[in-house]
């Protein structure tokens, strides 16, 4: 019987040292896509056992996602904590062809290695050590598995990388720097966790918490939020919204901001006011270069996504429907919001609880019109006070 080993890994790229954009990273939005990749280096490692220079990667361990070991595969291979940015690409090969420079075979009948790729980032210390409870401890490999670790400029990657497939994921990881990932920032949608039913609960809407599952659904999430490192988390104030990301912030040490606009009440009152506070995070995400999860309702996440699509790269990605992002598990169901998008949902049986990662270049504020925060003609009535 045919065997898939499921690994994972990234691209982990920086400013150049000494480089002007690594002095002040702030200018780096003001270059061209050709003077960014001059100023950019990236890590490749050494793998004695094969003699050959490759992506750090991975395999999966038991029950865990592939985001989750793209970013410790990467930790222990080379020592740098790090966050994950845009989804690159999935690679596949026989397992008999590990460590051969070429790898263009398409038998699939046979063992087969299948390993998604990220672009990553190094973060801080600081950073890594908020972190630490939220995604678990990294342990660097022996020197048996990897015995050097350079960093050059993306020119001379072409030249050191062993394998073909490496050098594919490479062009990917050019297409998307020439797209404006290297200065899009994460916006982490998370959708909150099961919650109590609305028959069966006799408080308010506003108060209704998760499920012992959802609760279980949440704490799981912590660990794929984690890969982005989210170090401004925002929320609903509504009670369900709260829960899925309370443990969060507790092991991160990260508050949370409670943005009223974002109800279901008030989104069914006034979604373009609910919009305005939601492109507000958008725009405190680009200001501050720092990642952001934000919590919110079903209902609410549909319309956002409604003024997404009129967002995206590509004209196709319009015609997307967002039920799809409910429905598949993997990377890129979206094709693109000027960047790219990233889908999880828990497994396992936990089916309510949903992390969209959308990379948001620094260029998307010249393409969202304007929008007046008048009163809403298909307000809808309200249900948050009720009593049901």
């Amino acid at each position: 019987m045919r065997r898939v080993v499921e690994a994972a890994g990234g691209i982990v790229w920086r400013w150049k040292t000494g480089s002007e954009i690594a002095e002040n990273p702030a200018i780096a939005a003001q270059k061209s896509p050709k003077e960014q990749l001059n100023n950019i280096e990236v890590c490749i490692v050494h793998r004695p056992k094969y003699d050959d220079w490759s992506w750090p990667k991975g395999k999966l361990e038991q029950g865990e996602s592939h985001r989750h070991a793209a970013v410790r595969e990467i930790g222990e291979e080379t020592g740098v904590s790090i966050a994950l940015g845009p989804y690159l690409c999935e690679v596949e090969y026989p397992l008999s062809e590990e460590g051969k420079k070429t790898r263009h075979s398409h038998d699939r009948t046979v063992d087969t290695k299948h390993t998604l790729y990220w672009m990553a980032q190094p973060i801080s210390g600081d950073d890594a050590e908020h972190l630490l409870d939220a995604f678990g401890p990294v342990h660097r490999a022996d020197v048996g598995e990897i015995n050097d670790i350079v960093w050059v400029s993306v020119r001379e990657a072409r030249k050191i990388l062993t394998h073909s497939t490496d050098k594919d994921t490479l062009a990917i990881f050019v297409d998307r720097v020439q797209e404006g990932a290297a200065t899009a920032q994460n916006l982490l949608i998370v959708r909150h966790a099961k919650a109590e039913s609305r028959k069966s609960w006799k408080g308010t809407d506003a108060n209704r918490p998760i499920t012992p599952k959802g609760a279980a659904a949440a704490f799981a999430l912590n660990r794929e939020l984690a890969c982005y490192n989210p170090t401004r988390l925002a929320t609903s104030p509504w009670l369900r919204c709260q829960e899925t990301l309370q443990v969060l912030s507790w092991q991160t040490e990260r508050p949370m901001e409670h943005i009223d606009a974002l109800t279901e009440d008030a989104f069914a009152e006034h979604p373009t006011i609910a919009w305005l506070a939601f492109l507000k995070q958008i725009q405190l995400t680009l200001e501050t270069r720092e990642t952001t999860a934000i919590c919110m309702h079903r209902p609410v996440i549909g319309g956002m996504f409604d003024h997404l699509r009129g967002l995206c790269a590509l004209k196709a990605a319009h015609r997307q429907n967002a039920v799809h992002a409910y429905r598949h598990r993997r990377s890129a169901v979206y094709n693109r919001y000027a960047a790219r998008s990233q889908h999880y949902r828990h497994s396992k049986g936990f089916t309510h609880c949903l992390l969209t990662c959308i990379t948001v270049p620094a260029r998307l504020f010249q393409a969202v019109p304007p929008v007046s925060p008048t009163l809403d003609r298909r307000a809808r009535p309200a249900r948050g006070n009720s009593t049901r």
